[in-house]
C-alpha cells in the first residue's frame, strides 16, 4: 500500500503519520500547503507540497506518486470563519474534494474522506450513517456539497468518515483543545464559562487517525461514522477534565449556547453510533478518560 496524506501538518494528519509509520507494509507520501511540521519527528518521511485546491497540481503530484489510497484530511475546519468567508469555504471543503475526487476516479485510486456531524441539524442524536442530512452553517453545508461529490464521482472508489468534536495534541504548535484549554484554565485558578446544552461524542484524534487507517486498509466503501461513544456536553467534559486532574470544578460555569454571539449556528445534538465501524472495520475508541490521559501524557513529555 501506498498511501497519500492532504492536510499532513494538521491535527489528524499528524496522527496519521505517527500511525502509518508503524506499518511495515505502508508506504508513506505527506503532503500540505507550505513546508513540512513533521521533519522533527519524522525524518525520513516524504513530503510533497500540495494545495489541494490546484486542480492541475492535485493531478501532477498524484500521476507522480501513483498511491493506492487517498486520505484527504485537509479542510477548512472553523465553522465561524466558514460563515464568515464563504467562498474560501467552499474553495477549500468542495471544489479541493472535486479535484481529488476527479483525479483518483482516473487513476484507480482509492478515497478516504473525512466529513462532519456539521452536516445535520442537532434535532436528533447520537446518530447512524443512515441519518437525514440537513446543515444549519455554511461549514456544514459546504461538508454536505463534498460528501455528495464523492458519492456522485463516476468510478470512484470512496469511504467517507464523519467525525465529531475531535481533540488531541498538535505537535508544533496551533489550537489548543478543550482539554488542554480546560486543565490550563483551572490550573491558573482561571473561572470558565462551558455550554452544557450542545451533545457530541468527543473524538481522540489517534481514534480518528486508527478509524482512517481502516477504512483504507479494508478498502471499505460507504460511508462510517467514526468517533468516541459517550455522548457528552462540553460543560460535562470539563467536569470530567477537572475531575481527572484533580481541579476545583466550581470554576466551571454552566452556560448555554446563547451565552456567546458566534456568527455561525451549532446543532444542539449530534454525536455518533460507531456500531458499524466496530463490526466491519474492527474499530474501538478509546474511553474520555483514557483520551484525557493520553493527551495529558503527550502535553508533558
Amino acid at each position: 500500500m501506498k498511501i497519500l496524506l492532504t492536510g499532513a501538518n494538521g491535527l489528524l494528519g499528524q496522527k496519521l503519520v505517527a500511525l502509518l509509520a508503524q506499518q511495515p507494509a505502508v508506504e508513506v507520501v505527506a503532503t500540505g500547503r507550505g513546508a513540512s511540521r513533521l521533519a522533527a519527528w519524522h525524518p525520513d518521511l516524504r513530503f510533497v507540497a500540495l494545495d489541494v485546491t490546484d486542480g492541475p497540481r492535485v493531478h501532477q503530484v498524484l500521476a507522480q506518486e501513483r498511491p493506492t489510497h487517498v486520505v484527504h484530511t485537509a479542510a477548512m475546519t472553523n465553522v465561524d470563519e466558514c460563515e464568515l468567508n464563504q467562498a474560501a469555504c467552499w474553495l477549500q471543503n468542495v471544489t479541493a474534494v472535486a479535484h481529488l475526487a476527479a483525479t483518483c476516479a482516473a487513476l484507480g485510486i482509492h478515497l478516504t474522506h473525512l466529513s462532519t456531524d456539521f452536516i445535520f441539524d442537532g434535532s436528533a442524536g447520537p446518530l447512524a450513517e443512515d441519518a437525514e442530512p440537513a446543515p444549519i452553517s455554511h461549514y456544514g453545508a459546504s461538508k454536505l456539497a463534498a460528501e455528495r461529490l464523492v458519492q456522485g464521482t463516476a468510478g470512484l472508489r470512496w469511504a467517507i468518515a464523519r467525525t465529531v468534536l475531535v481533540y488531541g495534541v498538535l505537535r508544533g504548535g496551533g489550537r489548543t483543545n478543550l482539554v488542554l484549554w480546560v486543565r490550563d484554565s483551572l490550573r491558573a485558578g482561571k473561572a470558565i464559562q462551558v455550554v452544557d446544552d450542545q451533545w457530541r461524542t468527543p473524538t481522540l484524534a489517534e481514534d480518528l487517525a486508527q478509524g482512517c487507517w481502516l477504512l483504507a486498509r479494508h478498502n471499505a466503501r460507504g460511508i462510517y461514522h467514526i468517533s468516541g461513544e459517550e455522548v457528552l456536553t462540553p460543560y460535562g467534559m470539563a467536569l470530567r477534565v477537572a475531575d481527572y486532574f484533580g481541579l476545583d470544578q466550581a470554576l466551571i460555569e454552566r452556560v448555554d449556547a446563547r451565552t456567546f454571539s458566534q456568527p455561525a449556528r451549532r446543532p444542539a445534538r449530534t454525536g455518533f453510533l460507531v456500531g458499524k465501524a466496530r463490526a466491519e472495520l474492527g474499530y474501538r475508541p478509546r474511553s474520555f478518560e483514557e483520551g484525557i490521559a493520553l493527551v495529558a501524557a503527550q502535553q508533558d513529555a
